[in-house]
């Protein structure tokens, strides 16, 4: 069969990084007279969000030219006028990270250089019990490694590379809480010391469900910059940086992020198997199964076994050792028998 068959590999597992789908933008609002505390506010967030440099200080950038990246960042018509439109989203509750890529914590694009990372939880909320707050810290991570190829492990002690925390106004890191509402958590990019770190304000309603803030929608959040994906402008995309929750149940990664994190990361793949598959298992199922010549060709794991009404090959033989080049996992195969031909795909696409 070596000689009789010829191969074609077709893999649908690369991806690219794909940009951020722009928002359609809303009609122009006119100036409106704010009150007097709203321009102080207005410029401490801009600051905080959309300032350039490596300090949270007033750049020698103007008021409109920062508004005007905010608001061409929300789909706003970007007037660098502070209309009630853009205060009502400055007034949104969001994400402790800034939305312009390059500044402050994420100076370029970086990322963890292995694929198994530990997690340690140093303190807890009150307003969920511990194990609340452990399952929905789990599920948070679940998200990311059911799209990439990464683990994660819970430590009890130790350092760890991403350390959980809960925390009120100033708590150790520079980056001082805001009370209730406004800002609800921070994470670090990947890196030593306070890299990968998360923290949680503690000036917030924690629930796991859909009452006030929901812990696992903005854990998941977090972990997205903690593995070094920054904010996302589709709204829809899990790392839009103002507070979304649309539930748990059901709940499948958008494809915005999904892009993100497998350009970091790259796709997870399955897990293949190194013991030779049981023929006689009752639980048994193949990968993939194409018939040539009359002949059945069965795919399992890193193995390949083939069978005839004539006769049998005497026991499954490692795929490529037959086709150099064929990766050690199939997911589909479909035959030209005219061409001598079987093709061979692998991927969670296929």
């Amino acid at each position: 069969m070596k000689h009789l068959v010829s191969t074609v590999f077709l893999s649908s597992c690369v991806l690219a990084l794909g940009l951020p789908l722009p928002l359609s933008k809303t009609a122009p609002l006119e100036p409106d007279a704010h009150p007097v505390d709203d321009l102080p506010f207005a410029e401490s967030y801009l600051d905080a969000y959309y300032s350039q440099g490596p300090v949270r200080k007033r750049s020698t950038e103007s008021l409109p030219h920062q508004l005007r990246r905010m608001q061409s960042f929300f789909g706003l018509d970007p007037t660098g006028q502070l209309d009630t439109g853009t205060l009502k989203l400055m007034k949104e509750p969001r994400c402790g990270v800034p939305d312009v890529a390059g500044y402050n914590l994420f100076p370029r694009k970086i990322k963890w250089p292995t694929w198994n990372l530990t997690y340690r939880i140093v303190n807890y909320t009150l307003d969920l019990s511990r194990e609340e707050t452990d399952q929905a810290i789990q599920e948070a991570f679940k998200v990311w490694s059911d799209v990439a190829p990464l683990h994660f492990t819970r430590l009890s002690h130790g350092t760890a590379d991403i350390v959980i925390s809960f925390g009120k106004k100033d708590h150790g890191d520079f980056f001082p809480f805001d009370g209730p509402s406004g800002q609800l958590a921070h994470a670090f990019p990947p890196g030593d010391n306070i890299g990968g770190d998360v923290h949680f304000d503690d000036d917030e309603t924690w629930t796991n469900d859909s009452r006030a803030f929901n812990l696992f929608a903005v854990a998941a959040h977090e972990f997205g910059h903690a593995l070094g994906l920054q904010h996302s402008s589709h709204p829809r995309a899990l790392m839009y940086p103002l507070y979304t929750y649309s539930g748990l149940k059901d709940f499948v990664l958008p494809e915005d992020d999904v892009e993100g994190i497998q350009a970091l990361y790259g796709p997870r793949t399955r897990m293949v198997s190194a013991e030779v598959p049981s023929r006689c298992d009752p639980n048994f199922s193949a990968d993939a199964i194409a018939e040539l010549h009359g002949e059945k060709i069965i795919f399992k794991d890193r193995f390949m076994w083939h069978h005839s009404a004539q006769m049998s090959s005497q026991g499954w033989v490692v795929i490529h050792s037959l086709w150099s080049g064929v990766p050690d996992q199939v997911d589909a195969a479909y035959s030209l028998p005219d061409e001598d031909l079987i093709f061979i795909f692998t991927g969670e696409h296929c």
